[in-house]
């Protein structure tokens, strides 16, 4: 795994380098999973820059995916008390299936790791089965259903996933 392959969000131009992904990403992958208003209305709620922005001041951490000097999708993660929540982690659909998934986990599982945490968890939407194959592939168990209210009628109809890990694995 290329550490710089995870550069930290920290400027507007990396956040609005991530908000343009989160389009171009959600827009594609989710529209036919959950609509095209639910998809517009998340992004606004959890994908603009200004949502970012705020999500970065209250303690997530954004890395943006780096194929070469080229983004290519984005993850972050927040530390919550015994674990460390997954809390996105997308790549464009033309540089999926090359181990950009697998290098995001093991990085996660660092940062996890570094601050004492042995524990990653993430929700995952229940009629995204590539991205549950994925996660079990990774060592990711099913905890069973969630569902959470986001407000303007719609829901978050999940999974919860968990990884426990022990000895660097």
């Amino acid at each position: 795994m290329k550490i710089d392959m995870f550069i930290s969000v920290l400027t507007a131009a990396q956040v609005e380098t991530v908000a343009v992904l989160a389009r171009k990403i959600w827009t594609e992958h989710y529209v036919p999973l959950i609509g095209k208003e639910q998809v517009k209305y998340m992004l606004h709620k959890f994908q603009s820059t200004q949502a970012i922005a705020d999500q970065i001041t209250n303690g997530h951490l954004y890395f943006l995916i780096m194929n070469s000097e080229r983004p290519v999708g984005y993850l972050s993660v927040q530390p919550r008390n015994e674990e460390l929540f997954l809390s996105k982690l997308y790549v464009v659909s033309s540089e999926r299936n090359n181990g950009f998934g697998r290098s995001a986990i093991h990085f996660c599982q660092r940062i996890a790791q570094e601050r004492n945490l042995n524990k990653i968890t993430l929700t995952v939407n229940k009629m995204n089965q590539n991205s549950i194959n994925a996660y079990l592939k990774f060592g990711f168990k099913n905890q069973g259903p969630i569902l959470q209210d986001i407000g303007n009628g719609f829901v978050m109809d999940d999974y919860k996933m968990e990884k426990v890990f022990t000895d660097g694995k």
